[in-house]
């Protein structure tokens, strides 16, 4: 999938069996899926919070842009290649 194709109307929300932790042996977060784990800075987590299934992409982006103090234009497509690329390792449904 390519960041384009994450339109503005998508509601990201992690699958089923997909978990978010804060994993305080390593000290940092990890998106947690059946025999895989990724280790995943501050931000990512920070967004991934957002992506509830209820808010669209683009409340993501707005939201996630608003707490940095930053245009939307500015992170849009940082966040966008992120979500695509959590996508296509099947660890996000867009």
């Amino acid at each position: 999938m390519k960041a384009d194709a994450a339109t503005d109307e998508a509601v990201p929300r992690l699958p089923r069996g997909v978990k978010l932790r804060f994993d305080q042996v390593r000290n940092s977060w990890m998106l947690l899926a059946p025999e895989r784990a990724f280790q995943i800075d501050e931000a990512a987590a920070g967004i991934l919070k957002l992506c509830d299934g209820e808010r669209t992409l683009a409340t993501v982006i707005a939201e996630t842009a608003a707490a940095y103090n930053e245009a939307p234009s500015v992170v849009d497509a940082d966040i966008r290649a992120m979500l695509v690329d959590l996508a296509n390792k099947r660890v996000l449904e867009l």
